[in-house]
């Protein structure tokens, strides 16, 4: 494995666990157990994320596009999820990670819903990394509510459109608060980014692996974090101005 730069790691690590579908059909497996297979890749990367000291780490574990996927495929995994939180809460207690949810909650089952609120409240003190699951979640959708919840306040006075800037319209959007990722994996070998973060992907960095989600291992891991270390982040620059601007 390389090594990896502790002060080059991204602040954000965003992730589309892609694939666990396709893993299983690979091997004349049901599609749930892909899924399975999957839950155990997020541990891994949870984990590592930790040890290395990642501050956010937002994971897309359903789309609102999934919800069209056969009615018994979308009752597993919400099932694996309820599992999956349940299990894994007393383990972000002891390293202090906070859980938080992005998407259209309201389109998920109530006792998925009491569940995430069970283990956000739970963990809502924890000052280490935060873990933020998408889920039912669409780029597209979360921009047309913040733009309705904008237009709200500015027929209710609280908000003039002067004051609609890129920093004011980010407090909006449901990842209000954190830093844009600085890095996205996507697994399974899809070149796109799928209705997801639209906003807040604008400069991040972008990492396709053809490596299916249930076969993502450390090792992959690493291999794309020393690839997002080896990048030269300009945000517009020129190499010049960067290095110019490292020396004063």
């Amino acid at each position: 494995m390389k090594k990896l730069d502790p002060d080059k790691l991204p602040v954000h690590l965003a992730i589309i666990m892609d694939g666990n579908g396709r893993w299983a059909q690979q091997r004349m497996l049901k599609r749930v157990i892909g899924h399975q297979r999957g839950a155990e890749t997020v541990n891994m990367v949870v984990e590592q994320a930790w040890q290395l000291g990642i501050k956010y780490l937002t994971l897309f574990a359903f789309s609102s596009e999934n919800w069209s996927r056969p009615a018994i495929e979308v009752r597993a995994l919400m099932s694996l999820l309820k599992k999956y939180i349940r299990q894994e809460t007393a383990r972000m207690m002891r390293k202090n990670i906070r859980y938080n949810v992005i998407g259209n909650r309201s389109d998920l089952p109530d006792d998925v819903n009491q569940t995430l609120d069970d283990a956000i409240a739970q963990t809502a003190g924890n000052t280490g990394m935060l873990l933020t699951l998408a889920l039912s979640y669409g780029g597209r959708q979360e921009l047309s509510m913040a733009a309705a919840r904008l237009a709200r306040d500015v027929m209710a006075g609280t908000l003039t459109p002067e004051q609609i800037t890129v920093d004011t319209f980010g407090t909006y959007l449901d990842t209000g608060g954190l830093p844009d990722p600085d890095f996205l994996i996507r697994t399974s070998g899809e070149m796109r980014i799928s209705n997801f973060l639209l906003w807040q992907l604008a400069y991040t960095e972008l990492y396709f692996t053809e490596t299916n989600w249930p076969d993502f291992t450390i090792n992959e891991l690493h291999k794309a974090l020393a690839d997002f270390q080896s990048r030269e982040r300009r945000f517009g620059k020129t190499s010049d101005q960067l290095t110019r601007g490292s020396h004063h």
